[in-house]
């Protein structure tokens, strides 16, 4: 028999109750929300954690299904909610759901409702209980990784520092931030490395990228490209001093301190109901470039220490990023100003074309390379053109560029016909890239092409020939275009192989175009289609050689071309009859007397009698020189050009020679006396022979 002090209940019945009731008791206490509904997905029951969730008594929501309830109870998930019940009471196996179940004041909240069958003894299925967890944090851990995963991948895509700046402010409003906004110090932008500001000075900004979740960025105060300054004791300033990244939930202590030192960020912020800010440097290599700030006024949660890093984080990608870009605008910049200093700067000093240009760098991430194009006025009022390409990018193609340009131009003085200056520039290149050793990021000398053409306006006679170059395109008086057939010829360096030259008879006011390979090739459109293109532009009625490049240009260029392009445009001229004369001597000493008086009587004709004293001597010692020392046929001619031309041609290879003559010797003084009365002098070799020219300034000139 128990006694009262046993331990044991007096009333049996009354035990009874209390285990049936202990279900529902438990249920109760449990701090994890668990609601029940029946087959028809209607809600019977919840415990009050469930209840506390959604902020509703459970009056308001017995026999309603989770589509029922409405958007402040299930968020935007009710009728799939309702589908996953469904699922698994018909299947009996429990099912996971991810979900907004609530807002509960603290901003949205991530739910995962684990949905489970209810059944009896006899496995019939009377319904579904539903066990929802707060997962908030984790999905927002998720969301951080997700962001610093994509920020691997989006952030400095291309080497413009302005784009990477929009990229971070783009990611940062889709991942955690409603305004965003990049401003990186003025030197950045330039290529520059910032220096530390001196004492007392504020600290110049330029805005680059700002971004908003709300249309045209309406929080902003400072207008995209805009130049500005914070003072060094300013919420951003010390930011950038202090070089970490920190957050402020604007209570009345920040609001004051933006307020006192940024009133107008101060105000937009009233105005926008920006509750919470985050501002990160961006610092790569012991170096800051600039300052991200994120803020938040359409999501309540404030900003907590997670954010933070994450601002960080993305911050420090995006300044590596920046970083890369401003160095690659620096030495981007800096082969563009060798490449322009190499190439001419004006047109050169003839009258045998009229010539026009364009040289459009590369615009990627590849870098600056070695086009060039040059005009070489030539003896005779002859002038070569020439359009290069050098392999490679960078610096070290522009180098290369020029040093190749250097050596045409010298071989070009020599007066060497097309072919045998591409052989010679071809040796010069195979003992270049002997004598250096290129590395792995270096432009070798070896990857060159090169087309040379000489034209002359007295005989319309030209000559062409190719180092691996595109041919160049005729547009012919009549408006016929075509591309001009020339053996292609090895690129520069490659040797061994010879170089073959084109002669062609131009008529007047033809269109010759040389260009380098950039202006035909593009990844969207076959070389064919896009030359046949060219051809077309170039045939078109352009009112002059400048329009025409550019409706070239605008034909087949894109907006940002990936490769340097360079077009060199020249119309032919011809001398008319009046502007030069020739005659053809015998090679006898008393035809000097008659070359004398035929040029002095030309000069007279040309209304240049100042000159006639000076050319009377050239034309002696030269002819002299031409039947004593050459060979028949000698031929005298005089050309009227840019300057006034002296030539005397024989049937002789034997080079002259400029000499000191002694005292008492009797000869050798003709060629120093032609060289000291004209202002250049030299020969050049033909077929049959060769030709000693001198040319001087014309009277007035």
């Amino acid at each position: 028999m128990d006694g009262p002090g046993s331990g044991r209940t007096g009333d049996p019945a009354g035990g009874a109750a209390d285990a049936s009731a202990l279900p529902r008791s438990i249920l109760d206490q449990l701090p994890v929300p668990v609601s029940y509904f029946d087959r028809g997905c209607r809600l019977v029951t919840a415990n009050p954690a469930a209840l506390r969730v959604v902020d509703r008594e459970l009056a308001d929501l017995v026999g309603l299904t989770p589509g029922e309830m409405g958007p402040e109870v299930v968020g935007g998930a009710g009728e799939g909610l309702q589908a996953a019940m469904l699922q698994v009471m018909e299947s009996g196996e429990t099912l996971s759901f991810e979900t907004y179940l609530g807002r509960n004041g603290a901003g949205e909240r991530v739910w995962v409702a684990v949905l489970s069958p209810v059944s009896d003894a006899t496995g019939r299925v009377h319904g579904c209980s539903v066990v929802t967890l707060d997962t908030t944090e984790q999905y927002r851990a998720r969301q951080r990784l997700t962001a610093l995963d994509e920020a691997s991948v989006r952030i400095g895509t291309t080497l413009d520092v302005g784009r990477t700046a929009e990229e971070l402010a783009e990611l940062a409003t889709e991942s955690f931030a409603d305004f965003v906004t990049v401003d990186l110090l003025a030197p950045v932008l330039a290529g520059e490395e910032p220096r530390p500001p001196a004492p007392g000075s504020a600290l110049v900004f330029r805005r680059v990228a700002q971004e908003s979740v709300l249309p045209g960025c309406p929080e902003a105060v400072v207008t995209l490209g805009e130049h500005h300054e914070h003072d060094r004791n300013s919420v951003l300033g010390r930011i950038l001093l202090q070089g970490e990244a920190r957050r402020w939930d604007l209570g009345e202590e920040a609001l004051r301190l933006w307020e006192q030192t940024e009133p107008e960020r101060y105000a937009s912020m009233l105005t926008h109901g920006i509750h919470a800010t985050v501002a990160a440097p961006l610092t790569a290599r012991g170096v800051t470039l600039g300052v991200a700030v994120f803020s938040r006024h359409r999501n309540p949660d404030p900003f907590d220490d997670d954010d933070v890093l994450l601002a960080g984080d993305l911050a420090a990608r995006s300044a590596v990023a920046v970083d890369n870009a401003r160095r690659y605008t620096r030495e981007h910049a800096t082969a563009l100003a060798l490449q322009r200093s190499l190439l001419p700067r004006r047109a050169a000093r003839q009258q045998a074309v009229d010539v026009a240009s364009r040289y459009l760098p590369n615009t990627t991430g590849a870098g600056i390379g070695g086009d060039w194009f040059d005009v070489i006025p030539l003896s005779g009022a002859r002038v070569a053109l020439v359009v290069g390409d050098v392999v490679g990018h960078g610096v070290q193609a522009s180098a290369t560029m020029g040093r190749l340009r250097t050596a045409v131009r010298t071989l070009a003085d020599v007066d060497l016909a097309p072919d045998e200056l591409l052989t010679q520039l071809d040796d010069l290149v195979l003992k270049l890239d002997r004598e250096e050793a290129v590395d792995a990021e270096g432009s070798s000398v070896a990857g060159a092409t090169c087309l040379y053409v000489t034209y002359d306006p007295v005989s319309g006679h030209c000559a062409l020939a190719r180092a691996g170059h595109p041919e160049p395109v005729l547009v012919r008086p009549d408006g016929t275009t075509s591309p001009v057939a020339l053996p292609g010829g090895p690129p520069l360096g490659v040797g061994g192989l010879p170089f073959e030259s084109v002669e062609l008879e131009l008529p007047e006011r033809s269109l010759l175009a040389l260009y380098t390979d950039g202006l035909l090739e593009a990844p969207e459109r076959e070389r064919e289609t896009a030359l046949e293109l060219l051809c077309d532009t170039l045939a078109r009625p352009a009112g002059s050689l400048d329009d025409t490049c550019d409706a070239v240009v605008k034909a087949l260029l894109p907006e940002r071309p990936d490769d340097d392009v360079a077009l060199l445009l020249a119309r032919t001229n011809r001398l008319g009859g009046d502007r030069h004369a020739s005659w053809e001597l015998a090679s006898d000493p008393s035809v000097v007397s008659r070359a004398r008086h035929l040029a002095a009587a030309k000069l007279e004709e040309w209304g240049l009698g100042d000159a006639v004293f000076t050319t009377e001597l050239v034309v002696s010692e030269l002819v002299t020189n031409a039947i004593r020392y050459g060979g028949s046929p000698i031929r005298l001619r005089l050309i009227r050009d840019t300057s006034l031309v002296c030539e005397v041609s024989d049937g002789s290879s034997t080079a002259p020679h400029l000499r000191r003559a002694r005292i008492y010797d009797e000869g050798g003084r003709g060629l120093l006396l032609v060289a000291s009365l004209t202002e250049c002098w030299g020969t050049r070799y033909g077929p049959t022979g060769k030709t000693i020219w001198a040319e001087q300034t014309l009277p007035g000139a």
